[in-house]
């Protein structure tokens, strides 16, 4: 490929998000990705929700916090972030020296995109007595704007480190912040927030479909909504339902978080069977369009060029930073 046509593609990263160049169709994609990785020292980082190719190829696989936790103790020269543009952010606020780039700068994420920091900035003034606990689905500018940072894995803990008077804010997942308020007994003020994938599964195709199923247990993600989770057998993060349906007994079960994480299930549980929940039409919307944009093809170009690359006001990521260190101090206090 010739100069002109690596900067014909730079041109049009902030309109389309990728490096939009033709690769030979011959092209070992496995193989190339990999020396890529030792001749960059990089490391390829890939959340439980895409596509199982690269999740094969993948260094490191996990949710959000397992993530985290990767990115702040990489000893990589560049962090490939094959995830959402979140993601990719909060590993840039763990590692200012490190390069990281990211597959698509368009994979975002609807939730972080129902907090706009500007508006959210307004809120967090109407109640100044309340401290900030934010879903870490959320931009580095709400980021700054928290108290703390939490997943869906250790959001309990988190909310449980402040005193049961303390009034917190839960940024920017309602469905979440409800479940974590049902099984602490707070009264967590909750933001409008929620994310498309959790919130299409349809109550009434799960119940017919357990009807047809008697014996599979349904696993839920807390970003469900209440009538999804009232009727799981089990309500976890999506490396809690990984470890749940390996060490319960169950042959079957209905999984209803993204389609991404079946492919971990399979392989860890071969003899077992994992159905996705059903949304409430019948396009395949519990397949998250910001986490399917990543292909192979892309994350051999980023690696290749180092581009599109996430850069970040230092003001910014010091803010956003200081959150972060404190959820992930409360992780290891609590052994997650």
């Amino acid at each position: 490929m010739n100069n002109e046509t690596l900067e014909t593609a730079k041109t049009t990263i902030d309109e389309i998000g990728f490096l939009d160049i033709e690769l030979d169709a011959s092209l070992d994609l496995f193989a190339e990705i990999e020396r890529l990785k030792k001749e960059k020292n990089a490391v390829l980082l890939a959340h439980y929700y895409q596509e199982p190719d690269i999740q094969d190829v993948a260094d490191f696989i996990g949710d959000s916090l397992g993530l985290a936790q990767q990115a702040e103790k990489t000893k990589a020269d560049m962090i490939v972030f094959a995830g959402v543009h979140f993601m990719a952010e909060t590993a840039k606020i763990l590692n200012p020296s490190k390069k990281v780039v990211i597959p698509d700068l368009k994979a975002g994420c609807s939730l972080s995109d129902s907090c706009p920091p500007h508006v959210f900035k307004k809120f967090k003034e109407l109640h100044p007595d309340h401290v900030v606990v934010s879903y870490i689905n959320c931009s580095a500018g709400i980021k700054a704007l928290s108290d703390v940072i939490c997943t869906s894995s250790n959001a309990k803990a988190v909310v449980e480190s402040f005193p049961k008077d303390q009034p917190i804010i839960f940024a920017p997942d309602k469905n979440l912040g409800a479940y974590i308020n049902k099984i602490t007994g707070r009264k967590m003020l909750l933001w409008n927030g929620a994310c498309m994938v959790h919130e299409i599964f349809s109550l009434e195709k799960i119940t017919k479909l357990k009807l047809r199923h008697p014996n599979a247990k349904l696993i839920a993600h807390p970003e469900c909504e209440d009538i999804i989770l009232r009727i799981a057998d089990y309500i976890g993060s999506t490396t809690g339902l990984l470890k749940y349906s390996q060490k319960d007994s169950s042959q079957e079960y209905i999984v209803a978080t993204e389609t991404g994480i079946l492919h971990q299930m399979m392989k860890a549980s071969p003899g077992k069977t994992f159905i996705p929940a059903p949304p409430n039409n019948n396009c395949a919307c519990n397949d998250c369009p910001h986490m399917k944009r990543n292909t192979l093809e892309k994350i051999y170009l980023c690696m290749e060029y180092e581009i599109p690359e996430i850069l970040m006001d230092e003001e910014l990521r010091r803010a956003a930073k200081k959150p972060i260190d404190k959820m992930l101090e409360i992780s290891k206090a609590v052994g997650l």
